[in-house]
């Protein structure tokens, strides 16, 4: 259903906490499931009343939670200074909570792939992060072999602009754009 709240729990291997936040489901394409939140939605790390990091987003963003991979997508409209920041991360799993909200899992494999706005340059963060782990958290070598993959295809999705990571994408920001209009009833909201 379009519409619903949805809290993006992000694991890490062992199972505690990482980010959790709240975010809308604005749809569903051939791609995964679009959710979005707008510019002051509220990210925090760690469990609740012990967070290690409270963050309020400065802009809007979408986030594209593919059907069955390993990795999720998040958009980010301008001015932010990445367009995308991809998570490499094991596939989601979805719970629902009641009639109008629900909850998507992943665990956080460390890789991190981005594209930054200004050159479309795009990079893979936290290779050390996630050779660290690997030994800390005890990730099998299928995982190991699974992120390395969806890293590898990520930086060259990126790169070369393979939907939904072409202009794609900006069409959900602007659903997300539109909807907040709406629920405002006024242009001057956004």
């Amino acid at each position: 259903m379009v519409d619903d709240e949805v809290r993006v729990v992000v694991r890490k291997y062992d199972g505690s906490l990482h980010w959790h936040y709240p975010m809308t489901r604005l749809g569903e394409d051939e791609f995964g499931v679009w959710l979005g939140a707008p510019a002051g939605t509220v990210y925090r790390r760690g469990e609740p009343g012990h967070e290690t990091a409270v963050v309020a987003v400065e802009d809007d963003r979408v986030m594209l939670v593919p059907h069955d991979a390993w990795w999720t997508a998040e958009f980010q409209a301008a001015p932010a200074h990445l367009d995308a920041y991809c998570d490499v991360a094991t596939p989601s799993t979805w719970t629902r909570t009641d009639e109008t909200s629900g909850e998507v899992t992943m665990v956080d494999l460390d890789l991190d792939v981005c594209r930054v706005r200004d050159d479309m340059s795009v990079f893979v963060d936290d290779e050390d992060e996630f050779a660290v782990h690997q030994v800390r958290y005890g990730y099998p070598a299928d995982v190991v072999r699974r992120a390395e993959a969806a890293a590898a295809w990520l930086t060259t999705a990126l790169r070369d602009g393979v939907e939904p990571f072409g202009d794609h994408y900006r069409t959900w920001l602007d659903r997300l754009a539109a909807t907040r209009q709406q629920r405002s009833g006024s242009p001057s909201a956004l």
